[in-house]
C-alpha cells in the first residue's frame, strides 16, 4: 500500500486516538482504551515495516508511547485511584510541564538576583519590597541578639495554619494568573523572586548570611521549589491558550487548565509539609549540621520527585511501549 493512501485511510482513526480522554473515569467504556491501542501497534508495526523512514513512523511511534502511558494510568484504576495519582499520573504532568518548570526557575532566579543588587545600591530598597514594620521588627530582634525571633513570636498551631493557606493561595493565584497569556504567573515570580533576593541580602549586610540561610530554608527549600512549580502550572494554563497547536483554543484551554490544577493540587502536601517544618521545626535552635540535613534531604526530595523521577518513568514507560511492540 502506497503511504499516502495509508495515511489517508487511518488519519480519522488517529484523531479519534490522539483525543481520548487521561483516565477511564472520562469514559463510559474503558475497553475502548484497550482496542485503540492494539490498532495503533497494528499500524505502527506496519509502518515501520513499510516506512521505516517517514514522518508517519515518527508520529504513530509517539502516539502509541502516550497510549501507552494512559493504560498504564488506568491498570487497576478503581483500587489504586489514589496511589497511582502521586505514583505515576502526577509526575507524568510533572514531565510534560519541565520546560515550562525552566521558565519558571529562570524567571524567578533572575528576580532574586535583581532583587539582591537592588538591595545592594539602594539602602531603602530593603524597606520598600518587605515594608518598614518588617525591617524595623528585624532590626530590633537583631539587637537583642536573636535575629531570626520572628519564628518564635506565634502560637504554634495558629502559625501552621495561617502560612500553609497562604502559601496554597500563592500557588492558586500563581495558577489562576496565567489565564492573562502566562503574563500574570511571570508577575508573581518576578515578585517573589525580588522579594527573596532582597530578604537574603538584608541579612548578608549583615554578617548574618549563613545564620538565616541555615534558618529560613530549613522550610524555605520546599516552600520556595512549590511556588516555582506553581509557576509551571500557571504557564500551562497560559500556554494552551496561546498556543492551542492541534488543538481547537476551547480543548487546548482545557486540557492546559485540567493539567495545571492537577500539578498545583499535587503541590498541596509540600506546602502543608513547609507550614509544619516553619511552624514546629525552623524555631528550635538545631545545631547547624541538623539544620543542614533537612534543607538537603528537602533539596533532594524535590529534585527527585519532580525531576528526575519523572524522567526515569517516562523513558521506563517508553520502553515498556516498544517491548509490546
Amino acid at each position: 500500500m502506497r503511504e499516502a493512501l495509508f495515511i489517508k485511510q487511518n488519519t480519522e482513526k488517529w484523531k479519534e486516538i490522539e483525543s481520548e480522554p487521561v483516565t477511564t473515569s472520562d469514559r463510559s467504556n474503558p475497553d475502548v482504551l484497550t482496542d485503540h491501542f492494539i490498532e495503533l501497534t497494528d499500524d505502527l508495526s506496519y509502518a515501520r515495516t513499510f516506512y521505516p523512514t517517514s514522518p508517519v513512523t515518527r508520529y504513530l511511534n509517539g502516539l502509541a508511547a502516550t497510549m501507552h502511558r494512559r493504560l498504564m494510568l488506568n491498570k487497576r484504576e478503581d483500587r489504586s485511584r489514589f496511589v497511582q495519582f502521586w505514583r505515576i499520573e502526577l509526575p507524568l504532568l510533572f514531565r510534560q510541564s519541565h520546560r515550562l518548570l525552566l521558565v519558571s526557575f529562570l524567571i524567578f532566579l533572575v528576580a532574586a538576583a535583581l532583587g539582591w543588587v537592588s538591595a545592594a545600591h539602594d539602602e531603602l530598597f530593603v524597606r520598600l519590597i518587605l515594608g518598614d514594620d518588617y525591617v524595623n521588627m528585624t532590626l530590633e530582634n537583631i539587637r537583642k541578639g536573636d535575629p531570626l525571633a520572628v519564628y518564635k513570636g506565634s502560637g504554634q498551631a495558629d502559625m501552621f495554619l495561617g502560612i500553609t493557606i497562604n502559601n496554597i493561595r500563592v500557588s492558586f493565584v500563581a495558577f489562576i494568573l496565567g489565564l492573562f497569556a502566562s503574563f500574570g504567573t511571570l508577575v508573581v515570580m518576578f515578585q517573589n523572586g525580588v522579594m527573596l533576593g532582597a530578604f537574603q541580602y538584608f541579612f548578608y549586610e549583615r554578617g548574618l548570611l549563613l545564620p538565616s540561610v541555615l534558618t529560613i530554608w530549613i522550610h524555605g527549600t520546599l516552600e520556595i521549589s512549590a511556588i516555582v512549580i506553581a509557576g509551571s502550572a500557571g504557564l500551562t494554563l497560559g500556554n494552551s491558550l496561546l498556543f492551542p497547536g492541534t488543538w481547537s483554543r476551547a480543548e487546548s484551554f482545557k486540557r492546559g487548565a485540567k493539567q495545571g490544577l492537577k500539578i498545583v493540587v499535587g503541590l498541596v502536601p509540600v506546602f502543608i509539609t513547609a507550614g509544619f517544618l516553619e511552624s514546629f521545626v525552623t524555631r528550635l535552635p538545631l545545631p547547624p549540621v541538623v539544620s543542614s540535613a533537612i534543607i538537603l534531604a528537602s533539596a533532594a526530595f524535590i529534585v527527585w520527585y519532580f525531576i528526575l523521577y519523572p524522567i526515569q518513568l517516562e523513558k521506563r514507560m517508553d520502553g515498556d511501549t516498544d517491548t509490546a511492540d
